[in-house]
């Protein structure tokens, strides 16, 4: 399926019950997303109900240029993790910037690719699912130009792709890369020089997987400092390196690259670093980074934690999410709530934070001061407000977000908007 295509079509969907925040006129007029986008409807004005969630326009565009920019600076290829989003007009996008392909963490979310026309998927855990596996293959054989790379980091797990990839009837080998774990009481990955090369001796030992790399992931790192990351990347590379002598990457053609991948959204620079001095091999090195979260990035966690902190000079992400709900409640002079909750906001690591408020009766603008989101319930945000703060019943608090992962997965639509409100585009998600 030509991604183009099936990524206009979202724009027929119908606008309807299933979308929340979406103006009701827009369902009884049986508008389809397309034509409501159209019509540049204002957030504030254009009948949308609350909460809802925002996504700057101009924040986006911003911040998929930045990386672009970066990667090509860094002589970086870039396959984006798509789990952070799961939108399809996203990923076009990030492609039409420059990325080498979109990357997965579970066989779901690769389905959702390839419904949308990704070429490239990174699945970025091992696949021992023999359902997932026989779709594979199916996809593999269908599609010539389908490229598919997943880690292998257990023998039993070689077995079983093996397995489940002869009962398929696959002749068209599936590419794999050894995962090295980030050290003792990690996550995913062999734990040893040495477990890796077991794992690569049991991929070489079939004839349905192919070697085509390594890869890891640093934020897994324990204790992780920028000493600590630098450490497990030289070790990553020093691998890749003593497999291509040992001549584990055989399989591959002369025109073909060695892959060397990494690199979540905290320590992309550390990769970038490292991934320069990677020494000569046998054949080119494809150095994939895989950096999900700055599509959108936020006001907490990866505001602390992004790369940028640390090298300003490249640059600054900018923040794209802004939830909108209104005060439905003024109790006491120093508590309000307002409807919007955890069914709404993402909270799994930080509480949303008041930024600003739209006055009801004005529609200006102006700073929460003296606002501050002191718990979630399911539909409710807590507020506590000090003398300073200005705020009654009807007001709409803009809220910032910390997580772009449990930001997205709450909204099957969400309103692209312009700094001036108007909505141009409408971002659909699949979780």
């Amino acid at each position: 399926m030509a991604a183009d295509n099936a990524v206009g079509r979202l724009a027929d969907e119908p606008v309807d019950h299933r979308f929340k925040a979406l103006p009701p006129d827009a369902a009884t007029a049986g508008l389809t997303v397309g034509a409501l986008a159209a019509e540049r409807r204002n957030l504030f004005t254009g009948g949308f109900t609350t909460p809802v969630l925002a996504l700057s326009a101009e924040s986006v565009e911003h911040n998929l240029a930045l990386l672009e920019t970066y990667s090509e600076r860094h002589g970086l290829a870039f396959a984006p993790h798509g789990k952070t989003s799961m939108s399809p007009q996203l990923f076009a996008r990030q492609l039409a910037y420059g990325a080498w392909g979109i990357t997965a963490a579970v066989p779901h979310q690769a389905r959702v690719y390839r419904a949308y026309g990704i070429q490239r998927i990174f699945l970025a855990n091992e696949v021992v699912d023999p359902a997932a596996l026989r779709w594979l293959a199916h996809e593999l054989e269908a599609d010539p130009d389908f490229r598919f790379i997943c880690y292998v980091d257990s023998v039993r797990g070689v077995e079983l792709m093996d397995e489940a990839l002869l009962s398929a009837g696959t002749t068209r080998p599936l590419d794999v890369v050894v995962e090295l774990g980030a050290g003792e009481a990690a996550r995913t990955g062999a734990r040893t020089e040495s477990d890796c090369a077991a794992v690569a001796d049991a991929v070489a030992a079939t004839r349905t997987l192919r070697l085509v790399g390594v890869a890891g992931y640093e934020g897994e790192v324990p204790q992780a400092d920028g000493d600590r990351v630098r450490a497990w990347l030289h070790r990553l590379v020093s691998l890749a390196a003593d497999f291509d002598k040992a001549g584990r990457f055989a399989a591959l053609s002369e025109t073909e690259e060695i892959i060397v991948s990494a690199g979540g959204s905290a320590w992309f620079d550390a990769v970038a670093d490292v991934f320069a001095e990677i020494p000569e091999l046998s054949l080119p090195v494809l150095k994939l980074l895989r950096s999900g979260a700055y599509v959108s990035h936020d006001d907490g966690h990866y505001r602390h934690l992004t790369p940028f902190n640390r090298v300003p000079d490249e640059g600054a992400l900018q923040p794209a999410f802004r939830l909108w709900a209104q005060v439905v409640s003024r109790p006491t002079p120093e508590q309000a709530f307002v409807n919007a909750g955890k069914r709404d906001a993402a909270y799994d690591l930080d509480l949303p934070e008041a930024q600003v408020v739209r006055d009801a009766r004005t529609g200006e603008i102006r700073p929460a001061h003296g606002i501050t989101v002191s718990g979630l319930s399911d539909q409710h945000g807590w507020v506590r407000t000090t003398e300073e703060a200005e705020l009654e019943v009807g007001d709409w608090v803009g809220m910032g977000l910390s997580h772009p992962c449990t930001s997205f997965d709450k909204w099957q639509l969400i309103p692209l908007v312009e700094a001036d409100g108007t909505v141009t585009d409408y971002i659909r998600t699949f979780f």
